[in-house]
């Protein structure tokens, strides 16, 4: 019989102790083979990204993506427009990019219609959002959507105070259009979270019962927003505030789930996937995330948060590429994690345990010899099922050159359940426990990201290295180094720069189709926009300021940016008070683009050192 966990057969005592303090069995300190003892049983950890052109468009996809799984894991990609903080406009900058390579999300009333017919707070859906700068507002929307969800789902368990309810929503919108769901619903959307378009909960219940659900949503609902502005810095390039002023949301947000008691939801992904596309080695990128990490929780240390109540909030989130390095990252990571909490913080077990997520590499997929794409996405995949990941995405062998098509992204998925569900040798829990090759590994990769650790340290710790650029140098570095491999052919590319087929005379054409959101898509999300300020921004609270400029024209649309109506927001920040608190109110009245700006008036906005 294959046994589930396979155990060490040492004879000696000082090998079992060398294996106790360095591997331990999976679950066990310091959880070098895995956080947990076994894998879940009634899922595969499979999380597929998706985003693309509409919040209807993307909703298909998730219901396509979920069909025949148990549990709803939905894993967001947002346009550049989103992850930059603007609203949708005609603007040439802002136009072309609207919908494409993600989803356009400027108001909660997208939110909402993003995520509808799924129960955000189910236990067997969680979301998880990749969005950077602009995280604070996007999660307050967020968080509303789960809210008004839960009042919707409220109201209508009884028909009378559904039908008071639906009235009452009628006379609000009389005389104008209601906001509504564009096109047809998958036939697993059940209508969920689009009872409330155009309003908030709190216009429809009274404001105990409304605090009752507020308060249990946010207990309950699951997901992970990634919100890690230091590699923004270092490697993605989607900082929008100051780096100060971003790490101030960042701890606010974490102080909020402390206050409320939101433990199902990671209030940051600290991430090395970006920092490995960017042309990071997997030392670089295991080192500086790592780093990342430290230096979030010496902040909210700082900031006088106790390490237990906020480290469990903490996920991570890493590339896995070829490279040989990639077979041990997430034992190397959270070895070094476990016994830092540990050791350093003096922090409880359910703290030491480092939760991460692996996306396999879109970098290692190339144009040419697409088809090939798979098969490398497959190795990867089994580098990070080896290795007991807590979920995994994997790419589809079309984004070399385009969003994937629903044919792709199936195979992707099968991808995942072909290794979970056929190959025997998964069944094994920790089946790279034992190998010689991989403990040597471990410890090699292990020590050259302490020396790394060294060499950010002498520059004055994480924030001090990022005011050199010297994470952003050595990505550099590295980068060139694998392209300068990759043209003269030292590393071989199958289908790239060898094996090439015999034909071959120069440039292999690969025929595909574009995905790329419409005019209409984009029309349509530059008029919601305006419907949702003309119709919300009279509703942000009285006395602070006059509610004076909301557009009446698409061409007005680029210059509503003035922060009418969020003087309470921009005083939150001045006052020091919790800003993530007056977002979770400001994002009911106002659209992503003009909260944006109105937080750069107090909190700055983003500039690179030179």
């Amino acid at each position: 019989k294959i046994p589930k966990i396979a155990a060490p057969t040492y004879r000696s005592w000082g090998e079992l102790l060398t294996f106790l303090g360095k591997e331990n069995l999976p679950g066990s300190y310091p959880f070098t083979g895995g956080v947990y003892p076994y894998r879940r049983t009634g899922e595969d950890p499979i999380r597929m990204f998706a985003g693309e052109g509409t919040p209807e468009r993307t909703n298909r996809r998730f219901h396509y993506l979920s069909v025949g799984q148990p549990a709803a894991r939905l894993s967001t990609a947002f346009d550049s427009v989103t992850l930059y903080g603007e609203d949708p406009a005609p603007r040439p900058d802002i136009y072309g990019k609207i919908g494409n390579s993600g989803v356009n999300i400027p108001t909660l009333d997208d939110m909402k219609k993003l995520y509808s017919g799924f129960d955000l707070c189910s236990p067997t859906t969680s979301v998880s959002m990749t969005i950077n700068g602009p995280a604070p507002m996007i999660l307050a929307m967020f968080m509303n959507t789960a809210i008004d969800q839960q009042v919707e789902l409220y109201l209508k368990q009884d028909e009378q105070r559904w039908k008071d309810a639906e009235a009452k929503i009628s006379s609000l919108f009389e005389g104008r259009p209601r906001p509504q769901y564009h096109g047809e619903l998958p036939p697993t959307n059940n209508g969920l979270g689009l009872g409330l378009l155009g309003i908030t909960g709190e216009q429809v219940v009274d404001a105990d019962t409304y605090a009752r659900i507020k308060a249990q949503t946010l207990k309950t609902v699951r997901g992970t927003v990634q919100a890690d502005i230091l590699k923004e810095d270092q490697a993605q390039n989607t900082c929008i505030f100051s780096t100060e002023f971003a790490l101030r949301m960042m701890g606010d947000i974490q102080q909020y789930f402390v206050d409320n008691g939101v433990r199902n939801f990671y209030s940051v992904s600290i991430s090395g996937y970006h920092i490995a596309e960017a042309g990071a080695n997997p030392i670089s990128q295991l080192a500086f995330t790592l780093s990342n990490g430290f230096t979030i929780v010496e902040y909210y240390l700082a900031r006088g948060m106790k390490v237990d109540d906020f480290a469990a909030n903490l996920s991570f989130f890493f590339s896995n590429g070829m490279d040989p390095e990639y077979t041990v990252i997430g034992r190397v990571a959270r070895r070094i994690w476990a016994r830092a909490m540990r050791e350093r913080y003096g922090a409880n077990e359910r703290s030491q345990m480092m939760k991460y997520h692996i996306q396999t590499s879109g970098r290692s997929l190339h144009a040419q010899e697409i088809q090939f794409n798979d098969i490398r996405t497959t190795l990867q995949a089994l580098y990070a099922l080896f290795d007991n990941c807590n979920s995994l995405h994997t790419n589809a062998y079309d984004e070399a050159i385009t969003t994937p098509t629903e044919e792709s992204v199936r195979r992707a998925v099968a991808i995942q359940m072909i290794i979970n569900k056929e190959l025997g040798l998964n069944f094994i829990e920790n089946p790279w426990q034992g190998s010689f090759a991989v403990d040597y590994l471990t410890d090699l990769v292990e020590e050259a990201v302490y020396k790394e650790f060294e060499a950010i340290s002498e520059r004055g710790g994480v924030l001090g290295a990022m005011d050199t650029m010297y994470q952003r140098g050595k990505i550099q570095e590295e980068s060139l180094y694998y392209e300068h491999k990759k043209h003269d052919g030292s590393l071989p590319l199958v289908g790239v720069n060898t094996y090439l087929p015999r034909e071959h005379g120069g440039d292999i054409v690969t025929e595909i189709e574009l995905i790329r959101s419409t005019e209409e898509e984009k029309g349509q999300q530059i008029a919601n926009v305006l419907g949702w300020q003309k119709s919300r921004n009279g509703f942000a609270p009285v006395g602070e300021t006059s509610h004076g400029h909301v557009v009446d024209s698409e061409d007005e649309a680029s210059e509503v940016h003035d922060g009418h109506g969020l003087a309470y927001l921009q005083n939150a920040a001045r006052e020091r008070r919790n800003v993530f608190e007056a977002l979770v109110e400001a994002v009911k009245t106002h659209s992503l683009g003009q909260i944006s700006h109105a937080l750069y008036d107090v909190g700055g906005e983003y500039r690179r050192n030179m």
